[in-house]
């Protein structure tokens, strides 16, 4: 590191477990952040601040004005704007000496299978079941550790599902591909502007905790944050061994 960034970093440079070497390991990090929404817009500066060196965006959507509630890298001049462009310019204001690629489209098979071998975690900030099950399943083929985030309403929902660890479940573990799940929209249902703030946050400290190493990441516990309460519970789960995803 040059002198720059020992000062930009100084704060985590502090910490025993992060301290250069863990540093080190945040800047020759590559993260895939799926989804440039409410999530993302909340992981995505955490993981840039923090110094993660290349952070790729993928999105397909626009920016429209009921986003701006709680899609902090948006604002009103970024309307009518790709998300992932407008995430971007944010993200640079933020840390200019990272990079940020972009890529305008929706998440498919072939795109992973051409983006997951060189990244190094996935942030899933999605909002729909198939997509949801899709990346899994890239993530669960490059074995790549996949780092989950949900909101809705006044209630989020948070886990890892890393196919290196033996033992732990993926997301199809936990939500069968087989199940039929009605999907439900923040533009039919409505959702507490904090709370993607707060899952997102979330996501963005597990990604920077299995990228350097330490502590206990969420593998093989889910964490549910009901807002409305202020209440945190935490739920096991585990290995399907008959998964179709990962039991094969």
């Amino acid at each position: 590191m040059n002198d720059e960034q020992l000062l930009r970093y100084s704060r985590h440079l502090l910490l025993e477990d992060i301290d250069v070497a863990g540093q080190e390991k945040l800047l020759a990090a590559h993260v895939l952040v799926i989804g440039a929404g409410g999530l993302g817009c909340a992981a995505a500066p955490y993981l840039a601040a923090a110094g993660v060196g290349q952070i790729t965006l993928l999105d397909h959507d626009k920016v429209e004005l009921t986003n701006l509630q709680r899609q902090i890298m948006h604002s009103l001049h970024s309307v009518g704007r790709s998300k992932v462009e407008s995430g971007k310019q944010f993200l640079q204001q933020v840390n200019p000496t990272i990079k940020i690629n972009t890529i305008e489209a929706k998440a498919t098979l072939a795109l992973l299978d051409t983006l997951l071998p060189v990244v190094d975690v996935i942030l899933d900030c999605t909002d729909n079941f198939a997509t949801r099950q899709l990346i899994n399943a890239s993530c669960v083929k490059h074995q790549t550790p996949l780092i989950s985030g949900s909101a809705l309403r006044f209630d989020g929902q948070i886990s890892v599902f890393d196919p290196r660890n033996l033992a732990s479940p993926c997301y199809a573990c936990v939500f069968s591909p087989d199940e039929q799940f009605e999907e439900i929209s923040c533009a039919s249902m409505g959702i507490f502007a904090p709370l993607v703030g707060i899952i997102g946050s979330m996501q963005a400290a597990q990604a920077l905790q299995i990228l350097i190493g330490f502590g206990e990441p969420l593998i093989g516990r889910m964490l549910l944050w009901n807002a409305r309460n202020t209440q945190i519970d935490e739920i096991r789960i585990t290995r399907n061994p008959d998964c179709s995803v990962c039991g094969k």
